[in-house]
């Protein structure tokens, strides 16, 4: 094909060619203007009598055009700075051209005055023109103009017919890369303002929200890219309540500051931010918070390559702490997570210690070494077991990981002298039914009894010597976050792309959701502000109906639900029933007694505690029926000590079921 041959030609042949085809139409251009003038009685005149402008006008023009870079710009990409230029660089040509017909008027015949107004018009338009044509030519766009003509619109291409809402700035860099990478079809915008719809805008109509369903009859528009990267979270997920009901699928450019980093590709086009569909705005954090125990510091993040520990790491890096100290105990991840943030302190060149660390937080010695090689000011513990089925079926690893782990992170944070300690809890730590819930509870437990001792007797510690508590410790306890390691969006996303089922637990579950970065943020800031011992809780806004959010989800795929009142839809949702341990809701509040914050997003809880020598004792019985392999120890013993904990059911411990069935 003509465009790809043309395209893959060598940098100097393409000059070459444009060099070429410039003079052809300076000469046409020189022609026309005395054709113009003198009428079409004697074509060949020009050439006779004025022969020596046909060889001075490209000898003025071509070395301008180089000087003006009109030989550097990209065709596929010529901008308003390229077209200034050939204005600038044409203009100057044809004013240089005048002066010297000037001066050769009389040794020449007389050429006509107007001569040089038309020579410099027609050059424009041609010059100019020729470039505008060859840059829609080369990105396709001359193509999806012809096809936006109601008589051609019928065409098959077999290229997805799309819509794009938005018809700003985002939306008309979206219609350029679709017409470069000629992977979709662009048929129609969609745009709320009552002046722009009706009108033509990059050769496609614009409608109003209200007519969606007209423009899907006459464009046969299948999908729809959302190209609102500055629009709220609430008004986002207005647009999607009013598209959810048409059978299109849904999608989105990235938001305004990856925009700003780079404009818009069609490989950034992504499934809509599940964020969205949610519709609360984040609250802008108060960097003061962010900073306060962090610049200038050492800080350690346990668990660091989890979904949470990440982020953390993450925000850390722009609050401007001298060390951060990755502990994981995962290798894959401690490497993944260690690799991303080094590139970050390279391209933006921070003055920042990145130290990866491989362990466990059941490693007390190993802990305490690194706090104290490195000086630990702040910890944030992240590190736990979190999977609510897996922990009830691993039993032991969940008490010694979540407990014992917790319990080593903390004694040996105030061994070290570590100012401040956050603990990332859980809603699930609320009248928990589940081993998971009642362990993260423990942990949280563990911290309010230490907040108590100024000189605490650590445990396990025979030397009979007390501790200098300077720690301040802090929880934090918050819901369920989007794209996190088990999150439930990532598996109804693959369970729609394969055709169904969806499955949902239970048709009443509910969830409060939160996203990744802004829990991250609201947890630093939260540990900023406890004093000691306190227990805050994050405004997670309203739970969400899983069933119903699979169904939106289904729905912005372009897809129908498959039901009783509808047979014929594309995707049925399936109940699987309510896993070991897992509720139908969740809590934040063990009780209703809570306390505002200066924080709008973030609350204190009043919690009950446990003295720390009380709390060694159950802590000591409940790792011997560990040890043990007591499994029904440990649940009476969970029962006793964390308030609200009702497991339902029986035992479901891998190991305790197969001791049950043997001889």
């Amino acid at each position: 094909m003509l465009r790809e041959r043309l395209l893959k030609l060598p940098r100097r042949y393409k000059r070459l060619l444009q060099v070429t085809t410039d003079i052809i139409l300076v000469w046409v251009a020189l022609w026309l203007s005395f054709v113009a003038r003198l009428g079409m009685d004697d074509l060949l005149y020009p050439f006779r009598a004025h022969s020596w402008l046909f060889a001075v006008a490209p000898a003025i023009a071509i070395p301008l055009f180089i000087r003006f870079g009109m030989y550097r710009a990209v065709m596929r990409y010529l901008g308003n700075d390229a077209l200034i230029a050939i204005w600038k660089a044409v203009t100057i040509s044809a004013l240089v051209l005048s002066l010297v017909v000037y001066w050769n008027r009389a040794v020449t015949e007389v050429v006509p005055r107007s001569l040089v107004l038309n020579y410099w018009w027609l050059s424009l338009l041609m010059v100019g023109g020729l470039r505008l044509a060859m840059r829609q030519y080369f990105m396709g766009g001359w193509y999806d103009a012809v096809q936006s003509v109601p008589f051609f619109n019928n065409k098959q291409d077999g290229l997805p017919k799309v819509a794009v809402y938005g018809a700003g700035s985002a939306g008309n860099q979206l219609i350029a890369a679709l017409r470069a990478g000629r992977a979709m079809r662009p048929v129609a915008f969609i745009d709320d303002d009552d002046e722009i719809a009706g009108r033509v805008i990059a050769g496609l109509r614009a409608y109003k929200p209200k007519h969606i369903q007209q423009m899907i009859e006459e464009t046969g528009a299948q999908e729809i890219l959302l190209a609102i990267p500055s629009a709220s979270r609430a008004r986002r997920r207005e647009i999607l309540g009013l598209l959810e009901p048409y059978p299109l699928h849904v999608r989105s450019v990235p938001g305004f500051i990856d925009l700003a980093n780079g404009g818009v590709r069609v490989d950034d086009i992504q499934e809509v931010d599940i964020a969205d569909l949610l519709g609360r705005d984040p609250v802008a954090p108060r960097k003061e918070l962010l900073e306060h125990c962090i610049r200038g510091q050492a800080v350690m993040v346990t668990g660091a390559g989890g979904s949470i520990g990440a982020e953390l790491c993450r925000q850390i890096l722009s609050c401007g702490a001298t060390t951060l100290i990755l502990f994981e105990h995962c290798e894959f991840n401690l490497y993944r997570v260690h690799q991303e943030l080094e590139s970050r302190i390279k391209r933006e060149s921070l003055a920042l210690q990145l130290v990866p660390i491989l362990g466990t937080v059941r490693n007390a010695d190993r802990l305490l070494d690194v706090m104290r090689t490195w000086k630990v000011a702040t910890v944030y513990h992240a590190a736990a077991y979190k999977h609510v089925p897996i922990v009830e079926h691993n039993i032991s690893e969940g008490v010694l990981n979540n407990v014992l782990g917790t319990l080593h992170t903390a004694q040996t944070a105030i061994q070290a002298g570590v100012q401040n300690f956050v603990l990332i809890s859980t809603d699930k730590a609320v009248r928990p039914t589940n081993v998971m819930g009642s362990t993260k509870r423990l942990a949280e437990m563990i911290l309010q009894a230490l907040s108590q001792e100024s000189a605490p007797l650590l445990f396990g510690d025979r030397s009979g010597v007390h501790q200098v508590n300077k720690t301040r410790f802090t929880m934090v306890r918050f819901g369920n976050v989007l794209g996190s390691s088990g999150s439930v969006i990532p598996l109804f996303r693959e369970q729609i792309r394969r055709g169904g089922p969806v499955t949902v637990t239970h048709p009443g579950i509910t969830r409060y959701f939160m996203t990744i970065p802004e829990a991250a943020q609201l947890v630093i800031q939260a540990g900023s502000m406890g004093r000691g011992g306190d227990v805050f809780v994050l405004d997670m806004g309203q739970p969400v109906k899983i069933l119903e959010l699979a169904e939106r989800m289904i729905r912005l795929s372009g897809l129908s639900v498959r039901s009783e009142r509808t047979p014929h839809g594309d995707i049925a949702i399936e109940f699987s029933g309510l896993r070991p341990g897992e509720k139908l809701y969740e809590e934040l509040l063990i009780g209703d007694n809570v306390s505002a914050t200066d924080h709008p997003m973030i609350m204190k809880a009043n919690e009950e505690l446990m003295s720390w020598e009380t709390f060694k004792v159950a802590l000591a019985e409940l790792l011997k029926a560990v040890e043990r392999g007591d499994y029904s120890r440990v649940r009476q013993l969970l029962r006793e000590v964390v308030n609200g904990y009702s497991p339902e059911g029986d035992i479901v411990d891998l190991i305790h079921q197969q001791r049950r069935v043997e001889p």
